[in-house]
């Protein structure tokens, strides 16, 4: 089965440089991984009033208060298919600010939706659209698009609940 970056791009995925096509190309037949390390320039948050709510975000992996310049970090990116049956690309990253914080996501490709719907949280709670398309210069352009929230709902459109790392 094709990568969900290869299903959601189709023919335009031959356009990304050849590095971007074996970062973003492979599933979870190919049983492999990517794992990598970076600096982000620059974290933030907003007003203070949003505090309380990143500090709740903390315990599901989705946000967290700190912030920083050049902040050192880790990703892993798993391919493996969850218990819905759909190939589901892990994108848990590590930030080391004053303590270790972890913001975690699950993508999935949706042929309903036509994107990439990525489920945020290690209870994935959050969903939020991603449109991806090559950028000029043959990477990859992400762009977060609708978001939704679902808590004690019954999950009639089959997304993910309660999942966890593979």
């Amino acid at each position: 089965m094709p990568s969900i970056y290869q299903q959601a791009l189709g023919l335009k995925f031959a356009d990304l440089h050849p590095r971007i096509q074996r970062r973003f190309g492979f599933g979870s037949s190919d049983r492999l991984a990517a794992i990598g390390t970076g600096t982000m320039e620059e974290i933030w948050h907003g007003a203070l009033y949003t505090l309380p709510f990143l500090y709740i975000g903390t315990w599901r992996s989705i946000m967290f208060p700190e912030r920083g310049r050049n902040v050192p970090f880790t990703i892993h990116n798993y391919a493996y298919v969850d218990h819905l049956g759909r190939e589901t690309v892990t994108w848990i990253r590590t930030f080391r600010t004053t303590r270790k914080r972890r913001f975690d996501a699950y993508m999935i490709y949706s042929g309903q939706r036509g994107c990439i719907v990525d489920y945020l949280g290690n209870r994935q709670h959050l969903a939020v659209d991603i449109a991806i398309d090559v950028a000029p210069n043959g990477g990859i352009r992400i762009q977060s698009g609708e978001q939704r929230f679902y808590v004690g709902l019954p999950f009639s459109d089959g997304s993910i609940r309660g999942g966890s790392s593979p």
